[in-house]
């Protein structure tokens, strides 16, 4: 899952843990998620951190609040991954690069290509794409961005309805057939 405009309001170069605000459906979807099953991680681009905005440590700290706000909710996070590169460092974790992904599946114990990746970017899009997960991207307006390179498999509107898509296994099990 993407942090900024997926799970939580996107508030440009946020730097303080208590602004922190979860989109509309986001809690309940994350419930409805963590209850059936699914490991929720967080993977994160956090350029702030990168062009001087907020140290890293506040970065962690906006992160530790997304968790305790997670686990209020009733879910749970199982990993947070940031990226706290700024786009000009060329580094190897900053979405639509897969390093977070690859790290993730390596700690954690899962195949890439058996993720749903969940965001609101483009680059949420191709970082899923790449290792073949499935992809969903969160689009609360009527018009879907133009996506030339790499189109989203789901649109949604919310969490909630990544929940309800996710929860019906021949769906996906079709996608993964259509590719």
């Amino acid at each position: 899952l993407d942090r900024d405009g997926t799970i939580v309001v996107d508030k440009h170069y946020l730097d303080d843990p208590n602004e922190l605000e979860f989109l509309p459906n986001a809690a309940a979807g994350l419930r409805l998620l963590h209850a059936a099953g699914y490991r929720l991680i967080v993977a994160t681009n956090q350029s702030g951190v990168g062009r001087g905005r907020f140290s890293l440590a506040r970065m962690h700290e906006v992160n530790a609040r997304l968790e305790q706000m997670v686990a209020a909710a009733g879910a749970r996070l199982d990993a947070v991954y940031s990226c706290p590169h700024a786009p000009q460092d060329s580094c190897s974790c900053r979405k639509p690069q897969v390093g977070m992904l690859r790290q993730a599946a390596a700690e954690l114990g899962f195949d890439p290509s058996d993720a749903i990746v969940v965001g609101d970017k483009v680059s949420d899009i191709e970082f899923g794409s790449s290792v073949g997960a499935v992809t969903m991207l969160v689009c609360d307006h009527d018009e879907t961005p133009s996506m030339e390179s790499h189109r989203p498999d789901f649109v949604v509107r919310d969490l909630v309805q990544v929940a309800r898509i996710a929860a019906d296994a021949n769906l996906l099990a079709q996608t993964r057939v259509a590719r």
